[in-house]
């Protein structure tokens, strides 16, 4: 038998052992672990591809995240027995692994990587998500690539005022804050989460106390890497490539300052091809070396851009570091869209509309913790190339519309009004028509004054603002609602959104090895200032909700009926139901406790669901008035429905005041009467007057008359 040594570390979080461990598997992988908290453990391999790519100024990272059903006892649903596209979740738990390592390799460092973490096995009570964080650290640090970590992840929550790292599935159902803090030993590199309008402090206490707590799962990588890890691949600088970026730096740094003085992204743009098009003629490269020239060209760039921020305290479109763009909104743009609202903030903007469905159109989704969940509330995010001037064809959603989309869809979820309070599945839609610079943050906005403009009944507007970060050494500058070009050439893009009384979502990124404290929360201040801004114009476009929805949405209806009667609605094998949806085209919502919910296109098909609702679980009551239908006559007395199958006998002595001699003689087969319930016996049978119904006395049923009448 092969003798196979398995190395493990351990430490504890949350009172519950995570483990590592390595050497029984995977080991043709350059780096292969399983991550373990109670019964959940994740599968993650790195493999890193012998030869760089060629002419790149990028890190080839992939990462790829998978839940296998069986790691949670599922056989998956639909006709196709197997797990197919990456979820929505996984493609967001994808994302949440690559921010972190991506910062901390050698520029110059263009092997491909590839991170594949599996779950393998999955319990009710923690996540795999921040696992796989650690996971992936763990694999690549062992490994031979020159990965300059190790990192780690935690999730933070808050209960009872407490911060608890890496909660259990009940320890966040009671959160107020849930946040995943990544970090190296020193510094934070990635922040994401949401909150319950959570003030700015609390958010940089729970980053802090989430960074202390990943210590433990960087010690126990160290004390792994120390066990069984392998050499680095040593990543050599070209000497050629300073030399020439030296040459290149001489010919064109004054002039890329001075492109630096036109405000318009696109005519800036320009002007700087052209100065690099100019210097490649100037100074001969040839053509095999171009792409290399392009690279430092843009490194050069971004020198320009840093000093014209750290030394002179000027952006690149003249504006000073905390100050934020011009913004215009406008509301209610199209009347058969139920909400709808452009938000401009620069050369950023999106079209936000919001639309509001009946139950059964809400999203369903597989989760870990619940299995098939029913999703009320989304937000979808689109990128189209137009918005940045591309001439290419659009595509699929990418990972990052899906993850911008989630990210101000947390934004605007806590502010969403229970469905017991307002019964509409919800929406909502963000196009980017123009983009530069925090298209994300500009969706929370827009997504906020439509679902105003719709009649949702928030309390409060959310506004949502990116902030950058330019850092040399000691020296920082942080930036207030980041261009485009200063998130590519700069060190950070912090994204904060919230209410006036605090923070609801928040995502954070950086390019540099990692922040401090003072960054930080300068960062948040400077962020805080900037949002109430925001949410003083968005006041003025649009101080509350509308307070009726559009005509052109969905009518909801609701009634309480007695638990007993919902038998009678539903009738046997749902016969009765189901008729009613086939006449009226509405869809029915019944509650076990009797609040029933109808939704409508039309409101006249409504009032129709109602009236015959209504036939079908009205008594019949003594005293009471009803109108009646003829259906049978007889010399001694008229038999009447009042109710569908409830007829009672009009007896010819209760016709008139006056004598009758035969009821014949007044009533036939199909006439109307207006009747008075006056007697009911055991057996259910009962007798119906004409003659004791006053003349002002209105009928109980008389709107199932309408059309006789």
């Amino acid at each position: 038998m092969q003798n196979i040594e398995e190395i493990k570390v351990q430490t504890e979080i949350n009172n519950t052992p995570i483990t590592i461990e390595t050497g029984y598997f995977a080991k043709q992988a350059n780096g292969a672990v399983i991550v373990r908290q109670g019964d959940t453990a994740v599968l993650v391999t790195a493999v890193i591809s012998p030869e760089p790519q060629e002419d790149i100024d990028f890190l080839p990272l992939t990462v790829d995240y998978r839940e296998r059903s069986y790691a949670y006892g599922k056989i998956p649903g639909g006709f196709v027995k197997r797990e197919g596209k990456p979820s929505t979740r996984e493609i967001l738990i994808s994302r949440l692994c690559d921010r972190p390592l991506r910062p901390l390799f050698p520029k110059s460092f263009h092997n491909d990587v590839i991170i594949s973490a599996i779950t393998l096995s999955a319990d009710d009570q923690f996540d795999p998500d921040v696992l796989a964080i650690v996971g992936a650290s763990a694999a690549l640090y062992i490994s031979e690539a020159p990965f300059e970590g190790p990192v780690a992840g935690v999730r933070v929550s808050r209960v009872n005022g407490e911060f608890i790292a890496n909660p259990t599935y009940k320890q966040r159902n009671k959160s107020d804050l849930e946040i995943i803090v990544a970090g190296t030993r020193d510094a934070v590199v990635m922040v994401e989460g949401g909150a319950h309008e959570v003030p700015e402090e609390d958010i940089l206490d729970a980053i802090l106390f989430g960074h202390k707590e990943l210590q433990k799962l960087i010690e126990i990588q160290e004390e792994l890497r120390a066990k069984i890890g392998k050499p680095k691949i040593e990543v050599v600088e070209d000497p050629e490539d300073e030399i020439l970026k030296e040459k290149i730096k001489q010919e064109v740094y004054e002039k890329v300052k001075e492109a630096f003085n036109i405000l318009d992204k696109k005519e800036r743009n320009q002007k700087i091809s052209e100065i690099f098009d100019e210097v490649i003629e100037k100074l001969e490269i040839p053509e095999e070396k171009q792409k290399k020239a392009s690279l430092l060209f843009k490194e050069i760039v971004s020198e320009v851009m840093r000093e014209k921020v750290l030394k002179e305290k000027v952006r690149i479109d003249g504006r000073k570091p905390d100050e934020i763009r011009p913004i215009w909104m406008k509301v209610g743009i199209f009347p058969r869209v139920h909400g709808s609202a452009i938000f401009t903030r620069g050369q950023t903007q999106t079209f936000a509309a919001a639309t509001l469905g009946a139950p059964g159109e809400e999203q369903i989704e597989e989760s870990i913790e619940e299995g098939e969940v029913y999703k009320r509330f989304m937000l979808h995010y689109n990128f189209p190339p137009f918005s940045t001037g591309e001439a290419r064809p659009p595509r699929p959603p990418s990972r990052r519309e899906i993850g911008h989309g989630n990210l101000a869809e947390r934004a605007l979820e806590p502010l969403i009004p229970p469905e017991e309070e307002f019964p509409y599945v919800i929406r909502v839609v963000s196009d980017i028509l123009e983009s530069n610079g925090s298209t994300s943050m500009a969706s929370v906005c827009g997504g906020s004054l439509c679902l105003f403009d719709a009649g949702v009944p928030m309390k409060k507007h959310v506004a949502g603002i990116a902030m950058g970060l330019l850092k040399e050494e000691d020296e920082f500058v942080v930036l207030t609602d980041i261009l485009g070009d200063e998130d590519h050439l700069g060190d950070m893009d912090f994204k904060v959104a919230g209410t006036r009384d605090g923070v609801t979502s928040i995502q954070m990124d950086i390019k540099i090895k990692g922040l401090n404290k003072e960054i930080l929360d300068t960062a948040l201040k400077q962020a805080n200032t900037a949002r109430n801004h925001i949410l003083d114009l968005m006041y003025e476009a649009m101080p509350e909700p509308r307070k009726e929805v559009s005509p052109y949405a969905p009518t909801v209806v609701k009634l309480r009926v007695l638990p007993e009667k919902i038998s009678a609605i539903i009738g046997p094998a749902g016969k009765n139901i189901k008729k009613i949806i086939d006449e009226t085209g509405v869809k029915i919502d019944i509650e076990q406790d009797g609040l029933v919910r109808i939704y409508a296109i039309h409101k006249v098909d409504a009032e129709k669901a109602i009236e015959m609702i209504n036939e079908l679980i009205m008594d019949v009551e003594v005293g009471e008035v009803y109108l009646g239908k003829v259906i049978r006559v007889e010399d001694y007395g008229a038999f009447v429905e009042i109710l569908p199958g409830k007829v009672g006998l009009l007896h010819v002595s209760q016709i008139a005041e006056e004598r009758t001699k035969s009821a014949k003689d007044v009533l036939k087969v199909g006439d109307i009467v207006k009747v008075k319930v006056i007697e009911i016996d055991n057996q259910g049978r009962f007798k119906v007057s004409m003659k004791d119904v006053k003349e002002d006395e209105e009928p109980k049923n008389a709107f199932l008359f309408k059309e006789e009448e």
